[in-house]
């Protein structure tokens, strides 16, 4: 008996244990993500930020392999989805998501909840394989632009992967369909901090 009594409480123990083990956060919790596909871990690390910050609405973005609109700060992403536009995913954003001729005095909150619909809709089409993750990303990589020339311009100090230089040239890269004038534009941007 008393050997079954050590096994008793060495199984109480463990559940015991397993009880008290920090809750892991699957990723279903994020209601945009809706795929399969395994996420970059540095979109993957950026899951629990906008799970806190972006909500899930009922309908769905075309050519998204059935991300649902997603909202954050009352700004929904299909408010601002570049495929409404005829322009290039770059020159759309170049239109849609101006900043002051004093980027310091730019509304930084709302270029935030703004990027966050797009970093929820990357990662929605990163776990659907949707095809149009790349013109997605011109866009956003603009919206993480603005925010570092609107940082700059306050006199923020930034990391090297936050500074103006560093993202101009990740909107260039992913400048998919757009026209010389509109990375020009962009790059004319970058200097007015």
């Amino acid at each position: 008996m008393f050997g079954f009594a050590k096994i008793v409480a060495a199984v109480s123990l463990a559940v015991a244990l397993v009880g008290a083990a920090p809750t892991v956060h699957r990723r279903q919790s994020a209601c945009f993500l809706v795929g399969k596909i395994a996420l970059p871990a540095e979109v993957a690390s950026s899951i629990p930020a906008l799970v806190s910050s972006v909500t899930c609405g009922s309908t769905t973005i075309a050519n998204t392999g059935g991300v649902p609109d997603v909202v954050s700060g009352g700004i929904s992403y299909s408010s601002i989805d570049f495929q409404s536009s005829s322009k290039s995913p770059v020159g759309f954003a170049l239109a849609k998501f101006k900043t002051p001729t004093d980027p310091a005095t730019a509304d930084l909150t709302t270029l935030q909840n703004q990027l966050n619909t797009y970093l929820a809709m990357e990662a929605g089409v990163r776990s659907t394989g949707s095809s149009i993750l790349g013109k997605l990303k011109g866009a956003k990589f603009f919206l993480q632009f603005q925010i570092s020339r609107v940082r700059t311009a306050k006199g923020e100090t930034l990391g090297v992967a936050d500074t103006v230089e560093h993202q101009l040239g990740k909107v260039l890269k992913n400048a998919v369909g757009a026209t010389q004038a509109e990375k020009d534009a962009v790059t004319a941007l970058s200097k007015q901090l």
